[in-house]
């Protein structure tokens, strides 16, 4: 049976692991690229765009119809001008790194569930003794 003494542990601990991964310089940095991303009104413009053409030319493809080569044009047209921005670019690479980190973290927490400890490295890589893969897959093949 669970207590709230112990549960307010836990809180409390994750809180502070939540705490110093935003106390990490390279996360604030991360932070910088998305809120440079946020303060910029015509990228997120740009974003929003590529967002929307790749949401109607997949619509088109789930339902069966062809896509224009112009249609495709101007979806690689829009994406080349996102990545290519500076903004855009921050904005992309800092998601992508965030996502990693926080898959790290959730592996972590998962492997110390299933082992009953803490994982060590071995317990995470991939085809190792350990299982990193698990079931379900890691998604590093």
């Amino acid at each position: 049976m669970h207590t709230t003494i112990e549960e307010t542990i836990v809180i409390q601990k994750t809180k502070e692991l939540c705490q110093t991964i935003l106390d990490q310089p390279d996360i604030q940095a991360l932070r910088g690229q998305i809120d440079a991303f946020l303060a910029n009104a015509p990228v997120r413009g740009q974003y929003d765009a590529l967002m929307l053409k790749g949401q109607s030319l997949q619509e088109k493809q789930n339902n069966g119809e062809t896509l224009e080569d112009a249609e495709i044009a101007e979806f690689e047209t829009l994406r080349d001008a996102f990545v290519n921005h500076p903004v855009g670019r921050g904005f992309l690479d800092a998601q992508e790194e965030l996502q990693q980190i926080q898959q790290t973290v959730s592996k972590y927490i998962s492997k110390t569930f299933e082992l009953g400890r803490v994982p060590e490295e071995s317990d995470l890589e991939c085809g190792s003794g350990g299982g990193g893969c698990g079931s379900g897959g890691c998604g590093c093949h």
